[in-house]
């Protein structure tokens, strides 16, 4: 929940900017010199990329959470069973043996959603964000296709 609330806030936080910087960016075009048009234009730009690249993450996470709600009521969500140093950080050699798991299983079932979810969770245990987000995008993908 703190998650959703912490996206949420830095969602409104961006919002707000995009209005203010599109604001200065139609200013900009109302002084009307080729310059101030040039800049107003440029900035107009920025919130059009933001308000984008925004609706594309708000999409994603949505996706994620339903699979994650999908895979739970099925009993099949992966079970945190990793070791943790005493400072509460993953164990990587524990992580790196669940991670194995998860591939050998999405090797198994290339096509299924479930196990590219799981070594979506695997990934981003290990801490490489990047593949965990293509291995989501991966699952979403599959899902979607598959209903």
């Amino acid at each position: 929940m703190r998650a959703k609330i912490s996206y949420a806030i830095t969602a409104a936080v961006l919002v707000v900017y995009f209005v203010l910087a599109g604001g200065r960016g139609v200013l900009l075009i109302e002084a009307g010199t080729p310059l101030t048009v040039t800049f107003g234009v440029a900035v107009l730009i920025l919130p059009v990329i933001g308000v984008w690249f925004l609706w594309k993450n708000t999409e994603f996470v949505r996706d994620a959470n339903r699979l994650a709600a999908l895979l739970d009521a099925e009993g099949g969500l992966p079970v945190d069973e990793l070791k943790r140093l005493p400072s509460g950080r993953v164990d990587r050699d524990s992580a790196d043996e669940v991670f194995a798991r998860r591939k050998a299983e999405t090797e198994d079932a290339p096509d299924d959603w479930r196990s590219w979810f799981r070594l979506a969770v695997a990934y981003h245990d290990a801490r490489d964000t990047p593949r965990a987000r293509k291995a989501m995008q991966r699952a979403i993908a599959l899902y979607k296709t598959s209903h």
